[in-house]
C-alpha cells in the first residue's frame, strides 16, 4: 500500500476586476476498491459566499463555490491524503472469450457508457481505427492490451497540441496529442466495439530522472480509460503510457467524457480582456 500526499493549485490572474467567479471542481479522489481517502479539503482565495460538496450521477463528490468579493486574482487548491493498494488486472482470466460474442450490457448504468457522448462520438472513421484491433473472434484478453499498445504507438504525446475544445478527429489529422485525447480515443473504439467504457479522471505519481531530485509542482493531473470486462470488472487502461494502471495512479472521477469531470471549470462575470492560468500539482508518498 502507498499513501500519497495530493496538492493541486490552480491560480487564475485576471487584468481587470472580476465580480463575481462560479466554480465547479472535481478534485476529491475516489472511495473505490484499491484505494481510500483519508481526507481532502478545497480552498478558495478569496474566501468564498458559497462552498458546498454534492455527489454526482456517477457518484463521484464535486464541490461548487461561488466568490463574489470583487478579485483580480482566484486561487483553487486542494489537499488530500490518499492510501492506494491496486495492482493490474491479470486478462489472462477472461480465457478464450471474444470479444464479439459478449451479451450486451443488462444494466441501465452500464448501457450509458456503451453510447456516444459529447465529446466521444462514435464515428464511422473511429469504427475503422477500432476494427484494426478488434477483428472478428480475437480474444478480450489480446484485444484490449493491443488498443492500449496501438494508441500509444500510432500518437506522439505532445503538451499544448490540443486543447479542451479539440476532438477525436483533430487528434487522428495530427497524430499528436495530450492525455484526454489518448483516454477518448479509446473510450471510443471501445465503445464501438459494444463494451461499456468510461473516461477516468486522476493523478499520476512520476519519478525523476536517474540521480535527479524530483522537482516542486511538475506532476499533472492524467486520464485514462476505463472498460467492463466479464467476471473482472472494470479494468483501467493508460494508452498514454501504454499500461494497465496500478498503484501509482489516484482515481478522482469518471464520467461519459472529460467534460463530465473536468478538474475545474467555471465562469466569471468581468470587463477583463486577458489572463493568465497557472497550475502546480505534486503527488508525494508519505510512506
Amino acid at each position: 500500500m502507498t499513501v500519497y500526499e495530493i496538492s493541486h493549485r490552480t491560480a487564475y490572474a485576471y487584468d481587470d476586476d472580476v465580480t463575481t467567479s462560479y466554480g465547479r471542481a472535481y478534485l476529491r479522489p475516489r472511495d473505490t476498491p484499491g484505494q481510500r481517502c483519508r481526507s481532502s479539503r478545497i480552498t478558495v482565495r478569496p474566501g468564498t459566499d458559497v462552498l458546498a460538496e454534492r455527489t454526482d450521477f456517477y457518484g463521484n463528490r464535486a464541490a461548487y463555490f461561488e466568490v463574489r468579493t470583487l478579485h483580480r486574482d482566484l486561487v483553487v487548491e486542494a489537499r488530500s491524503v490518499v492510501e492506494v493498494d491496486r495492482e493490474p488486472v491479470d486478462l489472462e482470466v477472461l480465457g478464450a472469450r471474444a470479444w464479439d460474442r459478449l451479451a450486451p450490457p443488462a444494466g441501465w448504468a452500464d448501457l450509458d457508457f456503451v453510447l456516444p457522448s459529447p465529446l466521444v462520438p462514435i464515428t464511422d472513421r473511429l469504427r475503422r481505427y477500432a476494427g484494426g484491433v478488434f477483428t472478428p473472434g480475437r480474444p478480450l484478453r489480446d484485444a484490449v492490451p493491443a488498443l492500449v499498445h496501438r494508441i500509444h504507438a500510432d500518437f506522439r504525446y505532445t503538451p499544448g497540441s490540443t486543447g479542451v475544445t479539440s476532438t477525436l478527429d483533430d487528434l487522428m489529422d495530427r497524430g499528436e496529442g495530450v492525455c484526454q485525447d489518448f483516454a477518448h480515443l479509446a473510450v471510443a473504439c471501445l465503445r464501438s466495439a459494444g463494451l461499456p467504457a468510461r473516461y477516468v479522471s486522476g493523478y499520476l505519481e512520476t519519478t525523476p530522472p536517474a540521480g535527479r531530485p524530483k522537482l516542486r509542482g511538475v506532476d499533472a493531473t492524467h486520464a485514462w480509460a476505463s472498460v467492463l470486462l466479464p467476471e473482472v470488472g472494470w479494468v483501467d487502461l493508460d494508452p498514454t503510457n501504454d499500461r494497465l494502471i496500478d498503484s501509482r495512479y489516484v482515481v478522482t472521477a469518471w464520467g461519459r467524457d472529460y467534460a463530465d469531470v473536468a478538474p475545474l471549470k467555471g465562469i466569471i462575470f468581468s470587463t477583463s480582456m486577458s489572463s493568465t492560468l497557472t497550475v502546480a500539482v505534486d503527488v508525494e508518498p508519505l510512506d
